[in-house]
């Protein structure tokens, strides 16, 4: 686990190992969340960057009847 110091200017240095791995760069942007009782920095990533991201993952999802299908279902009984 990697432990940072808070400076007097509120400003913490991400450590080597995590900034590689996840590829930052001086000057990028990342999002600050307070998450719970954390602090959650996302990475800014251009939306032309993501494209593809999604590629292979199964799309079929059993969904439940929309609500306008059981109202019809009902008046259809009566």
């Amino acid at each position: 686990m990697n432990v940072v110091t808070i400076s007097r200017k509120f400003q913490v240095v991400i450590p080597r190992e995590i900034r590689k791995r996840l590829g930052l760069e001086p000057g990028q942007k990342v999002q600050a969340l307070a998450y719970e009782n954390r602090i959650e920095f996302i990475p800014v990533r251009a939306l032309k960057s993501m494209r593809g991201f999604l590629q292979g993952i199964d799309t079929t999802v059993r969904r439940e009847r929309d609500l306008s299908d059981a109202t019809s279902l009902v008046h259809d009984r009566i």
